[in-house]
């Protein structure tokens, strides 16, 4: 399969820079009529689906809302992938997974083997056992064509305390995350399939190097206060490779179809006149 990054590269260019984040939040499901249960989690992520599987570049449903409902809820992100995917929209499992070892190779069987019903084309993940943990993801991304965005400079304010911490040799941890995607990402064109998650909220991000030559997913548009407009100033030169999440402020214009449809498409208009200049 094509790697991740191409594939990435050319679903942005034909459907423009959008991330649809699908989160079913109780409250969200309650705002669209739906009960908290297994049955509102199916019409909910079914309603999404079949409105925007067929524009939306890029989608990344949040593991932890389908699994609170036990295998059944798994199921319905199981059928959610599959579909998104047979669409040609490219799915990024926000799951965050860390661990060591063969833990580590466990998770990334789970979202990054072909065979796995959850294979999803990326998988959020958490490096803050050593960058070095993650080996077993970067190597099974590799081969069967996936990608990682590593958590590096997320948007909540407690990640400052670790993110932003200054290592023995001068350099904040962050920067040494961002360094090795870079490295991971020498050489791939059009783009590498090694990306970070970078909140479009944080402002001035200058003293980063954010040219990993790899996708930048950036939570935050929307509900978290940053807008489309906001992105050049955060990302600078690297805005090109910048793929903004929205989620609910698309997601709350449902459950009418139409309507979720013009949401994502108004945001990806403003996304691509950011990114233009």
């Amino acid at each position: 399969m094509t790697a991740f990054g191409a594939r990435l590269r050319a679903a942005m260019d034909e459907r423009g820079p959008l991330c649809v984040g699908i989160d079913p939040h109780a409250s969200l499901l309650a705002a669209w009529g739906l009960e908290d249960d297994v049955d509102g989690l199916e019409t909910f992520t079914r309603t999404v689906v079949e409105a925007l599987a067929g524009t939306v570049a890029v989608f990344k449903p949040q593991s932890a809302f389908f699994e609170r409902f036990g295998s059944r809820g798994v199921a319905v992100l199981e059928r959610a992938v599959a579909d998104l995917r047979a669409a040609g929209g490219l799915v990024v499992m926000d799951a965050k997974r860390g661990d060591i070892g063969s833990t580590m190779a466990a998770y990334a069987q789970t979202y990054l083997c072909p065979d796995s019903p959850l294979f999803s084309d990326a998988l959020t993940v958490s490096p803050y056992l050593g960058y070095g943990s993650l080996k077993p993801a970067v190597d099974l991304a590799r081969e069967s064509g996936a990608g990682l965005f590593v958590l590096a400079l997320t948007s909540n304010p407690e990640g400052a305390e670790v993110q932003r911490a200054v290592r023995e040799d001068g350099r904040t941890v962050a920067a040494t995350m961002l360094a090795h995607l870079a490295a991971e990402n020498a050489g791939e064109t059009p783009m590498g399939s090694f990306g970070a998650v970078v909140g479009a909220t944080l402002g001035d991000l200058s003293s980063f190097d954010l040219d990993i030559d790899g996708p930048l997913l950036a939570p935050g548009i929307g509900a978290q206060g940053a807008t489309p407009a906001d992105l050049p100033a955060v990302f600078g030169a690297a805005v090109r490779n910048v793929v903004p999440n929205v989620s609910r402020a698309v997601l709350r214009h449902g459950p009418d179809a139409a309507a979720l449809r013009g949401a994502a498409e108004r945001y990806a208009d403003e996304v691509r006149a950011a990114v233009a200049g």
